[in-house]
């Protein structure tokens, strides 16, 4: 049953299927333009044949005497010779009947037989004189006013489907004429059309049989064909892509090899082969790039485990400081970044608070933010301030720094006890600074050039009071440039907005106002910067101490 079906829906059975349609199709037309000319034909002859007898039977009577013969009939020796003229003439041309009419000429209704002869081989009967009957329809009422008011010569009637009691037949017609031009009476040859039919019928029958036997010869040979040149190469193909689908390997065999077509089923063939041997090779370069690329994801993975833990990440962090509390945050753009943080005391009295950002993204980044971080916190854990700080590492960085990258570094140095901040800025986001009973606000301190950019650099200093209550946030570039599917920026503003929505909260809740502000804004959109963040508040000098 299923290789049935997969015959009729394969191609050789579409193809002969398509095939077959055409050559019905031409058949029909071929044999209607046969069917119509054939007939147009032998109808001429028809209609030639039986006006050359009505031409020759109309020599025989005188239309000057039509009266005298309505009148008399047979009773007239001379109505005999002419009736006897006309059977002969009917029975050697093969015509049917000859029989000459008188119409009503009031309305052509009715016509009257003057003279009726029948062919004696024929199984009709003719009409006997003088018989007047009903005219046979418009169509005869309306020739017979043609012939009689001398609008045409002739007049022909073919009923090529048969009228009550006669079969298909045509009735040539032609005017009596006396003497002074006038119409006597109307001389009718009808012809029986069986012959013509019994030819016609005949044609059409052999045409069908020769258009059957070639129609035949022509699937047979278009079967054969096609099965030879199209079929035993689709299954080929089809066999051996099912083969690849399950197997995935090339075939020691190429199809190329098997068919030797140069049409396009060649060329289809080709192509396989060329395809297959150029999947394996994609699946063996995928499976080498695929498992380099979950090494490569793993080493990552690792990597950002390692920078997050060299980031300080308890908080409390000091929990036997009561002076002071501190939170921060990083979130990278790729699986490592270049943003850092750093808080530590320098010694009992004072907290160093650094924030920074490296150029570029990703593993160099990463890289050099960790070197960066080390070379800042080293500096800084000597006693130095906060501008001596960044020369230190400045002139460090720039002696070997061959990949020209640099670092924007904000750095200050907090002495507890007296609440105040001393701080330099490398070429980084201005710091945003909240008095106790106000809101956070700018600090537009001055910049210098950034960390590795140039050799020689020097850093001016400046200080803040903080009273207890002030906080403190610093943060990179990554959250005012945060965009949204439009690329618009989340900007400063909104950043001031979200810190102030709860500008006395913890330094945990304010960047968590933040983060969420940065989030609703740019939605969907991907982050195209890390987004590093501190705040430290100062609550004050500890009694106890």
């Amino acid at each position: 049953m299923k290789r049935k079906k997969r015959f009729f829906n394969g191609i050789v059975f579409k193809s002969l299927s398509g095939i077959i349609i055409i050559l019905v199709i031409y058949s029909v037309i071929v044999s209607l333009i046969g069917f119509s000319g054939f007939t147009d034909a032998l109808l001429t002859q028809y209609q030639d044949g039986a006006f050359r007898t009505a031409d020759a039977a109309s020599l025989r009577i005188q239309a000057d005497r039509i009266k005298e013969y309505s009148e008399k009939g047979w009773e007239s020796s001379e109505y005999k010779r002419i009736w006897d003229e006309l059977d002969k003439l009917c029975n050697s041309t093969g015509v049917t009947f000859i029989y000459v009419i008188r119409p009503d000429l009031t309305d052509y209704a009715h016509i009257t037989f003057l003279f009726s002869t029948i062919n004696h081989d024929s199984e009709f009967t003719c009409y006997e004189f003088g018989y007047v009957r009903e005219t046979t329809n418009d169509e005869y009422r309306q020739k017979y006013r043609n012939l009689y008011e001398g609008t045409s010569e002739q007049e022909l009637v073919v009923r090529d489907r048969g009228y009550i009691e006669t079969e298909p037949h045509i009735t040539a017609m032609i005017p009596l004429k006396d003497s002074a031009g006038n119409t006597q009476a109307i001389l009718c040859v009808q012809r029986q059309m069986d012959v013509l039919t019994e030819a016609r019928n005949n044609y059409v029958r052999n045409i069908v049989l020769v258009l059957i036997i070639l129609g035949s010869i022509v699937v047979v040979c278009q079967g054969v064909f096609l099965n030879h040149v199209c079929l035993r190469p689709v299954k080929e193909i089809n066999k051996e892509a099912s083969r690849f689908a399950k197997e995935n390997t090339s075939s020691e065999r190429k199809l190329t090899s098997i068919i030797h077509n140069r049409d396009e089923i060649g060329v289809l063939a080709d192509s396989i082969d060329c395809m297959e041997e150029r999947i394996v090779k994609y699946v063996d370069d995928l499976t080498t790039i695929t498992a380099e690329k979950e090494r490569i994801i793993t080493e990552l993975s690792l990597a950002r485990k390692i920078q997050s833990n060299m980031l300080p990440n308890q908080f409390p962090p000091f929990p036997d400081r009561a002076e002071f509390d501190i939170f921060a945050s990083m979130n990278p753009a790729k699986e490592v970044g270049g943003d850092f943080y750093d808080y530590f005391l320098v010694d009992e009295d004072h907290l160093c608070l650094v924030i920074a950002d490296v150029s570029g993204k990703g593993v160099p980044a990463a890289l050099f933010m960790m070197a960066s971080k080390i070379i800042i916190g080293n500096y800084a854990k000597m006693g130095k301030s906060p501008g001596k700080i960044l020369e230190a590492a400045n002139k460090t960085i720039c002696s070997n720094n061959k990949e020209d990258m640099f670092v924007t570094v904000w750095l200050g140095v907090f002495e507890i006890s007296t609440g105040r901040l001393t701080a330099a800025n490398a070429g980084h986001e201005y710091p945003v600074l909240k008095q106790p009973g106000k809101n956070f606000e700018l600090v537009r301190d001055n910049h210098g050039f950034v960390i590795g950019g140039m050799d020689g650099m020097k850093y001016k200093e400046y200080e803040i009071e903080l009273k207890p209550g002030s906080r403190l946030f610093v943060y990179t570039d990554g959250v005012p440039e945060a965009s949204d599917s439009n690329n618009d920026l989340f900007g400063t503003e909104r950043m001031i907005e979200a810190l102030n929505i709860e500008p006395e909260a913890s330094p945990k809740k304010i960047l968590e106002n933040v983060h969420d502000a940065v989030e609703g804004f740019v939605k969907d959109a991907e982050q195209f910067d890390d987004l590093t963040m501190l705040c430290f508040e100062y609550k004050g000098k500890n009694d106890k101490n």
